[in-house]
């Protein structure tokens, strides 16, 4: 699944494979057609490391987004669902928010979703998400991966954001992975 909605200069990709989920980004940050820096970190840990959030967009905007969703992982006892769709539907109706030009990637567990300033709150099919302008090519390396070797999810993802890193000029080989493992793998 890929949404991009217009949000350029980032690749964030997330794959869910046997009892993991791995979440990574580029570390690129650009303002218009110049780098300004190349070793960010766009994915980090919520939740007390129980939720991975990744996000592609407005840096300022992403880190407001990071902090209302981790007000709602709180205020839902770290339901991963509940919080992204009351992000989602505050992010569409409020003033403020509705203007922030981002977009998340959001995993806990068991489950893996983007959240749109639209509202959408998408979780993939085939357990597998990207976003930013990299994306398509990062989905695209990570679907064939997946279908066509022994990877772990943690190698997909890292092999997929270096195959978008040769491809799209706004990502970098600087590359970010979290893990989380399910209940049932640890």
């Amino acid at each position: 699944m890929h949404t991009n909605g217009g949000i350029a200069a980032t690749t964030v990709v997330g794959v869910r494979k046997a009892g993991c989920v791995a979440l990574g980004s580029d570390g690129q940050v650009t303002l218009g057609n110049t780098i300004m820096k190349e070793k960010a970190r766009k994915v980090r840990t919520l939740a007390d490391g129980r939720v991975l959030a990744g996000f592609a967009g407005s840096v300022s905007d992403a880190l407001t987004l990071f902090e209302k969703f981790e007000t709602r992982l709180k205020e839902y006892n770290n339901n991963l669902v509940r919080a992204a769709v009351e992000l989602g539907k505050e992010w569409r109706t409020d003033k403020y928010l509705r203007n922030l030009e981002a977009l998340l990637a959001v995993c806990d567990a068991e489950t893996s979703l983007v959240i749109a300033g639209s509202g959408e709150v998408i979780e993939p099919d085939d357990h597998v998400l990207a976003i930013g302008s990299g994306g398509p090519y990062a989905l695209a390396a990570a679907r064939a991966l997946l279908a066509h070797s022994s990877l772990d999810a943690e190698a997909v993802v890292r092999e997929a954001l270096a195959t978008a890193a040769k491809i799209c000029i706004y990502t970098n080989a600087n590359i970010t992975v979290e893990t989380l493992r399910s209940a049932v793998e640890k």
